[in-house]
């Protein structure tokens, strides 16, 4: 079917996720390519790209690198995480929210964030680390690792007005995302900040995003205690 008007990547997976479910592709089935799929459908690859992402992380697909995208035999479920806006957390939650800038570099990247972004040369990127407040009290605080290839636009936005959080989802969709989840031992800077006990313990979440092949961002985001992870599906 061809379509009059650009289609958003959420209805481009809505369409290939009906025509599962109705049987014209069945367990094991291959999908057109992205390309074909995105002629059919009059939207770009990336759109596509990103609708089977989503389609892979939700367990209907399975996707493999030169191998093309097929139905799973055994449809498998899997949690999602949407990357969210701090500050919209926060006022969900009936909070209070504030936010400080606590120093933006531009830089190369260090050898441990090129390999997070799965880079073999250096390349400049701008290291943000701010604090997300919540009636005025530590929330979050984050230690970001920005492209500046693929995000050139913020060296000209004013992070102290605005968090590299939000800009980043407002402006810089991905198809891509990676995330861990640990705890650690607050040393003492980072026990001053969140004004908590030096060798509390923290819960850490790390993302990193990528457009196709082209890193965005990487953010180590450590928590307050009591923090709270809510996901729905």
């Amino acid at each position: 079917m061809t379509h009059a008007n650009r289609l958003s990547w959420k209805d481009v997976r809505d369409e290939i996720h009906d025509a599962i479910l109705a049987g014209r592709y069945g367990p094991g089935d291959r999908l057109p390519r992205d390309a074909d799929i995105a002629v059919e459908m009059n939207c770009a690859r990336s759109t596509v790209q990103r609708a089977m992402q989503d389609l892979s992380d939700s367990g209907l697909v399975e996707r493999r690198r030169k191998g093309g995208t097929r139905v799973r035999s055994e449809p498998v479920t899997r949690a999602t995480l949407d990357i969210p806006i701090t500050r919209r957390e926060v006022e969900q939650k009936g909070g209070r929210y504030g936010h400080q800038l606590i120093r933006r570099t531009a830089t190369d990247a260090p050898r441990s964030v090129l390999a997070t972004f799965e880079l073999t040369e250096p390349e400049p990127m701008l290291r943000v680390e701010a604090l997300h407040l919540s009636d005025g009290r530590p929330y979050i605080l984050e230690d970001r690792w920005i492209s500046l290839r693929t995000a050139p636009e913020i060296r000209d936005v004013d992070l102290s007005a605005q968090s590299a959080n939000e800009w980043l989802v407002l402006n810089k969709p991905y198809n891509r995302c990676d995330l861990r989840f640990y705890a650690i031992s607050a040393d003492p800077q980072t026990a001053e900040l969140l004004q908590t006990d030096t060798g509390a313990a923290l819960f850490v979440i790390e993302r990193t995003t990528w457009i196709d092949a082209a890193p965005i961002t990487t953010v180590k985001a450590i928590t307050t205690p009591g923090y709270q992870l809510l996901t729905q599906s």
